[in-house]
């Protein structure tokens, strides 16, 4: 008998599409809750989903309880789901007002506050940075007293370097405090800095076990990357995560966290650091990771992704091996300064060079506004490919990044 699965906004972005057409496929019934209007559903959303209802705001707890209630009155609503970070508390709350299973509201809240994922997860044993969450100026700055800079500053839930600021002195940390607003009221996370390496870790898992894992390297880190204009950063899915001992510690890590924050059914995606102090956890949200990463490994493991996440909250189980057969990565490719696109240098050299692995590309036409530097890896130009050899993979990267460029006008 086939199951009855709302998802919340179907419509927007546009990848989101994806997990209504897989819930389809995995035999559930689709019904979608969203704020664009019945109209704007393409051909495969009025297919896939069987029934669609307009709200006026999917955060707002009230707005989907009423939505949800009145579904409720049709059929049993076996699963509430929120794949984007700014819903998963909302959906979190509705499914505990009206007995839906899925992923807590003490777990959500724990995989949104920082600074009280760290205590919780430190209690468990997990390595994190020394962490505080407070609005109180004076308790920072004894914060930093103690422990010393750098120092990283951000949003109590934020997503990602949203937000987040790096200080290296007490100079630094007083206009920080000012610029997130700490002055007035708002309480932030202030976290050691630590150095090393970052990447992330992700899973599928079913009822806190995974069935899927994969791991990503940022180069540079985020926060570096998403403050320095002539830096093409990158991430690349490895496909060594079996085959290479140096990753079973991240997996041991990861599976901890998920156990220890009482993650069940649901996507991951973990934040790690690797340096001096070794292996240290930085944060997780329970749900996919932003800027499309599925896309990668869904191309480095030649299977449909969305459709194993589908299986697991449908049917609590995988359908798919994973094949490892290739790296996959994505270069944000930055314009040379702030306006308008003029022209591509390079990108001719890197299709006759490379053609045969770059996945796709995108290059917003001459007379697109350009978009800030900290807007993200997808705010302008990009390149994807894979390569069997993840080494290759870079190499072949980083010749993209110091061969095209994104010419702009003021």
């Amino acid at each position: 008998m086939p199951i009855d699965v709302v998802l919340l906004e179907p419509c927007f972005p546009a990848n989101q599409r994806e997990f209504a057409r897989a819930l389809h496929a995995a035999g559930a019934r689709v019904i979608g809750i969203g704020e664009r209007p019945k109209e704007a559903l393409d051909e495969g959303l009025r297919h896939w989903l069987t029934h669609y209802e307009r709200i006026g705001n999917v955060t707002n707890v009230s707005e989907v309880e009423r939505a949800c209630r009145w579904i409720q009155q049709r059929v049993k609503i076996d699963r509430l789901e929120a794949t984007i970070e700014s819903h998963v508390m909302c959906a979190a709350k509705v499914r505990e007002i009206l007995g839906i299973p899925g992923t807590s509201v003490e777990t959500t809240f724990l995989c949104r506050d920082k600074p009280t994922m760290k205590e919780h997860l430190r209690k468990h044993g997990i390595p994190c940075a020394q962490s505080l969450g407070s609005g109180d100026p004076y308790e920072i700055r004894e914060f930093a007293k103690n422990v010393g800079f750098p120092l990283i500053l951000k949003p109590r839930d934020g997503a990602g370097a949203s937000g987040t600021i790096r200080v290296d002195d007490f100079g630094q940390l007083e206009a920080g405090l000012r610029e997130l607003q700490v002055d007035r009221g708002r309480s932030i996370g202030v976290e050691e800095f630590i150095e090393g390496h970052e990447g992330f870790y992700d899973t599928i898992s079913v009822g806190g076990r995974v069935l899927h894992e994969f791991v990503t390297h940022y180069y540079p880190n985020v926060l570096e990357a998403m403050r320095t204009r002539w830096i093409s950063p990158q991430f690349i899915a490895t496909n060594r995560v079996d085959s290479a001992e140096g990753y079973n510690e991240v997996k041991a890590l990861g599976r901890r966290v998920i156990e220890s924050l009482g993650i069940g059914t649901s996507a991951t995606h973990m934040e790690w650091f690797y340096g001096p102090k070794g292996l240290k956890f930085s944060e997780i949200g329970c749900r996919p990771p932003g800027v499309r990463a599925w896309d990668l490994y869904a191309a480095g493991n030649e299977f449909d992704i969305y459709k194993e996440w589908a299986m697991a909250v449908v049917h609590g189980q995988k359908s798919q091996r994973l094949t490892r057969r290739f790296a996959a990565g994505i270069i944000a490719l930055r314009p040379d300064r702030d306006g308008v696109i003029s022209h591509y240098d390079g990108m001719q050299q890197i299709e006759r060079a490379f053609g045969q692995w770059i996945m796709d590309a995108h290059l917003p036409p001459p007379g697109t506004p350009t978009q800030p530097v900290e807007a993200g890896y997808m705010a302008n130009a990009w390149v994807r490919m894979k390569h069997p050899d993840y080494d290759e993979l870079r190499r072949m990267l980083n010749i993209v990044g110091e061969t095209v460029k994104v010419r702009a006008r003021g």
